[in-house]
């Protein structure tokens, strides 16, 4: 086929150039609500580390931890060491991944909207349970639900803003859900200010608080379109033509809606897209979505953001210090997503995530000297070098903010076809839970068991997938969404395992 195109498994040729149309206030309003669901998961993990280092919240539900918090030194690495406490932030990651695997057959039959508004009615219903907790039993339940909100809203959207995008844009818009990521986990942090001192029920109020965006979320979802992908995917071809002329703010979207069709068509096709996603032809997208998501959780990022409070207080910090450190962290994240915004479309995917990943490397190595060396089981760091190290890792999340806090998310939400499309979201979305759950629930105790050395531990994992994307991961920037196969085709490495009978 012309342009050198699979026959099987993607539109017949490249049209990329007879794209037409223009950004419009539409799609940018429709793109910021649908990103609104980013929040969600931003607020969770900037309240969960606030509000597992309030005493009031951790002498109610975790009695020994707070015990061991009171007896130990404050620069004890190991006082948070507790196997439930952890569980109070995995079991929402657990329930996650479940739900983004069975939000896949549901995105794909009643389009992107439904799973946003499923997302914001479970992760309401969860809010409301952990803020009037009164077991242990009840918490987890909760957490359940916001996880299960979160599985659906992190399938759905990122797919949902490749797909409304115009192509020179996507990247830009896609990584609104970042931003709103990055500004729910600042927002978590202020509210956490003000709830600290709110005894008894400051943790409460903290956790309630989630319902705000929930709610954003699930009105917002009601008044959504759905993609033009997803309804010509659906039959609806009358209906996604009109919608697509509505967004791009033309007429002239004959060459767009024409690579729509046929891969609509070959969508259809397919029955049984998670065994596809499988087969040799889709070995790019499947290690995709297994590679991007495991890294962006590799570098350490969550492990900051979630026990930010609780690894400043680990240091040596006081607990106001420890807060007031950790909102900085998250303010310093929302704004470096700005940065990533602003350049991804004209820098592309590549730069940004080479150069995010030195510097990561570079800051991590740096925390751990100056803990290994002036931070110890019975000395507490100066105030010179506290304060060093909680710039070096604003530096660090300043990286990440650019790099693969969006990035971890916007490739794989672009790179797969359309009969495969929701399937391979939702296992970069289950991946990504995954090894969420996984470090959430080691981290208390691997900081008590490698000291400083988990900075190293991260450190090692950045090297290692920085050389991936050297070598393995193509630019996609400017590629229309349905045209990324050719991409692969002339990839030095990828070109080599796809099929050569499909050319």
């Amino acid at each position: 086929m012309a342009g050198g195109g699979f026959t099987t498994d993607t539109v017949g040729k490249e049209r990329a150039n007879l794209y037409k149309g223009r950004v419009t206030p539409y799609v940018i309003i429709a793109c910021i609500v649908a990103a609104i669901g980013g929040s969600l998961f931003g607020y969770d993990i900037g309240i969960s580390g606030g509000v597992t280092s309030m005493d009031d919240f951790l002498e109610e539900f975790f009695p020994e931890v707070f015990m061991q918090k009171k007896h130990a030194h404050e620069n004890n690495y190991c006082k948070y060491d507790s196997q439930s406490l952890a569980a109070f932030t995995s079991s929402l990651y657990i329930a996650g991944l479940v739900a983004s695997l069975v939000a896949s057959p549901i995105t794909r039959k009643y389009g992107r909207r439904m799973s946003i508004i499923a997302g914001g009615v479970s992760f309401l219903i969860g809010s409301i349970l952990n803020a009037a907790a009164i077991s242990l039993a009840m918490l987890i339940f909760g957490r359940v639900m916001l996880g299960i909100g979160i599985g659906f809203g992190n399938q759905a959207i990122p797919l949902y803003l490749s797909e409304m995008a115009p192509t020179h844009l996507r990247g830009g818009l896609n990584m609104m859900f970042q931003m709103a990521t990055t500004l729910g986990i600042f927002a978590a942090n202020m509210v956490n200010f003000g709830t600290q001192n709110i005894r008894p029920w400051g943790w409460r109020l903290s956790l309630g608080l989630a319902a705000v965006p929930a709610l954003l979320m699930m009105i917002g979802g009601v008044f959504l379109p759905d993609t033009p992908n997803s309804l010509i995917e659906r039959g609806l071809k009358e209906k996604g033509r009109k919608l697509l002329e509505k967004i791009r703010g033309t007429t002239e979207v004959d060459a767009e809606f024409d690579d729509m069709v046929e891969a609509s068509e070959l969508a259809n096709s397919i029955k049984h897209p998670f065994r596809n996603i499988l087969e040799k032809r889709y070995r790019p997208e499947l290690v995709m979505a297994i590679v991007m998501p495991t890294s962006q959780i590799l570098t350490g990022i969550n492990s900051i953001l979630f026990y930010a409070p609780v690894l400043f207080q680990s240091m040596g910090f006081g607990s106001h210090a420890s807060l007031y450190s950790s909102a900085l962290t998250g303010g310093v994240l929302a704004c470096s997503t700005f940065l990533s915004i602003a350049t991804v479309d004209r820098l592309g995917r590549r730069v940004l995530l080479i150069s995010g990943g030195i510097q990561m490397i570079i800051c991590q190595v740096i925390v751990a000297i100056i803990l290994g060396i002036k931070f110890g089981d019975n000395q507490a760091l100066s105030r010179g070098y506290s304060i060093l190290v909680v710039v070096v890792v604003c530096l660090f999340v300043v990286a990440f903010g650019w790099s693969w806090g969006p990035l971890g998310w916007t490739i794989p939400s672009e790179i797969f076809p359309l009969e495969i499309r929701s399937a391979g979201q939702s296992i970069t979305v289950a991946v990504n839970l995954l090894f969420t759950f996984i470090i959430a629930q080691a981290f208390l105790t691997l900081l008590c068991a490698l000291k400083f050395g988990i900075f190293l531990f991260f450190a090692s994992w950045i090297v290692i997938m920085t050389v991936f994307v050297m070598l393995f991961l193509p630019e996609t920037k400017g590629i229309p969404i349905e045209e990324m196969a050719f991409m692969w085709q002339k990839h030095w490495f990828w070109k080599l395992i796809l099929p050569q009978g499909e050319l």
